[in-house]
């Protein structure tokens, strides 16, 4: 996003080889970020950056341009980028308006070109989940794992709080999530960090916020060490894996206190040790 207009088109290029953030300067003013998958990269620019890539291969030969791609922003994002509205919270575009009532909690999020703006039902059921943990019982110390965005730290921030540590391996996600960090003014409390999620599975929280893929839920629920009374929120599973996540829940004393689904498909756990 450039001053307090949305993008209007998007240049993407697939490379062979993993980017890291050294490379960001041969890469111009028209990049916006670098999605990484396995062994690719793809590259996101609001012009096209033939030239410049050009140049790119030739001091690093490593890579290998694979394809291109041109899209205009909203389809990207699958639609318009409007305000959005789940529990108390009204979240809308650094370009667009509020338009909240009374005492809504406002999150300016900007998804860039992460795939991802809120409107995803694991999402709004995350927001949904915080809500209702913060009613029971407030929480100090946050960890966001798969942290997307950063809608769900700025959320938690401002249900009370006091430090955030927000995990995405994806560089992209990360650079994102800063963003949305110093739109909402919070670079106070929210600690925006890439990694595998695996590295701080034993960081001290009250409350730990996984919306992330099943296989690294397992292996959180297996290998943290939860303190009494510290709650968790897991999305992001199918109707499958939500069943074999309750039966390890079961097995680590953790006692679920809430469930949310979309259509049973989706489906987000809030549960809390003994």
């Amino acid at each position: 996003m450039k001053g307090n207009q949305p993008y209007q088109d998007l240049y993407i290029y697939l490379f062979k080889g993993v980017l890291k953030k050294r490379h960001e300067v041969y890469l111009g003013h028209a990049f916006l970020g670098n999605w990484v998958e396995d062994d690719s990269s793809f590259l996101f620019f609001t012009n096209p950056a033939d030239e410049i890539l050009g140049d790119f291969l030739k001091s690093c030969p490593e890579f290998e341009l694979m394809e291109n791609y041109h899209f205009s922003y909203e389809p990207w994002q699958g639609g318009r980028l409007d305000r959005i509205e789940v529990e108390n919270f009204v979240i809308f575009p650094p370009w667009g308006e509020p338009d909240g009532g009374e005492g809504s909690n406002r999150i300016i999020l900007d998804p860039g070109v992460v795939f991802g703006n809120g409107l995803h039902p694991t999402t709004r059921d995350c927001l949904r989940a915080l809500t209702y943990a913060s009613r029971k019982r407030t929480f100090g110390q946050v960890l966001d794992f798969g942290t997307g965005t950063g809608v769900l730290a700025v959320a938690a921030v401002l249900l009370g709080a006091e430090e955030v540590l927000a995990i995405d391996l994806n560089p992209l996600c990360v650079k994102t999530t800063e963003r949305n960090v110093e739109l909402n003014g919070m670079k106070e409390k929210i600690k925006v960090v890439q990694a595998p999620a695996q590295r701080f599975f034993n960081e001290v929280a009250d409350l730990v916020i996984a919306n992330i893929h099943h296989e690294v839920i397992k292996d959180l629920l297996l290998k943290r060490k939860f303190r009494h009374k510290e709650r968790l929120i897991l999305s992001g599973l199918m109707r499958s894996q939500a069943r074999e996540v309750r039966v390890q829940m079961d097995r680590f004393h953790l006692d679920i206190i809430r469930e949310w689904d979309h259509d049973m498909t989706w489906f987000t756990v809030l549960a809390e040790t003994v």
